[in-house]
């Protein structure tokens, strides 16, 4: 029997992240979960759910403040779920020598919360990179990074990832109030 509430939450900056996590929220609904989409800054109670998906935008390489602070105030919960894990930055689109290393990378700060949480799954996706939100010499430094401006997001990766979280979740089962499946 699949789990049968899932949240997802999110922290969004500019809207990207909150597209994503509502196309998520989607697919999981298509799936036949009972989903609810909830921004990270209201600081939903994810007691009530059996199984969590947090995403956040990511700026100076961490998570937003919303994310991390319901990341740790909700931690032991979390770690007693099925819980996925995903951000939305400029990193997973970089490309070229530089580029592809940066993309590798998982910044420390998101590591730290990643570790944390200890999520079935981290992903990191590629976001709307504006031009207009760089100053010239930040331009200079991206471009030299391999990276490039518009909706970087790929649809099919995030549905792909997606469907993973419905497989998954389908085996696991739901979660009992004090952890583990029944």
């Amino acid at each position: 029997m699949a789990p049968e509430r899932v949240l997802v939450v999110y922290a969004s900056d500019q809207g990207s992240t909150r597209e994503i996590a509502d196309f998520i929220g989607m697919q999981l609904r298509v799936s036949g979960f009972a989903v609810d989409v909830r921004v990270a800054g209201e600081q939903p109670d994810a007691s009530g759910y059996d199984a969590v998906v947090l995403g956040s935008a990511v700026h100076d390489r961490a998570l937003l403040a919303s994310a991390e602070r319901f990341a740790r105030r909700n931690a032991e919960v979390l770690r007693a779920r099925p819980v996925w894990l995903f951000t939305v930055g400029i990193g997973p689109s970089l490309r070229g020598p530089v580029g592809g290393l940066l993309r590798r990378m998982v910044p420390p700060k998101i590591a730290r919360v990643r570790d944390l949480l200890a999520p079935r799954d981290y992903h990191a996706f590629a976001g709307v990179v504006s031009r207009s939100a760089f100053s010239a010499a930040s331009r200079a430094v991206l471009e030299l990074c391999g990276g490039r401006y518009g909706d970087l997001r790929d649809w099919r990766v995030i549905g792909s990832w997606a469907a993973g979280i419905a497989a998954d979740l389908r085996a696991v089962g739901p979660v009992r109030p004090g952890g583990g499946s029944r």
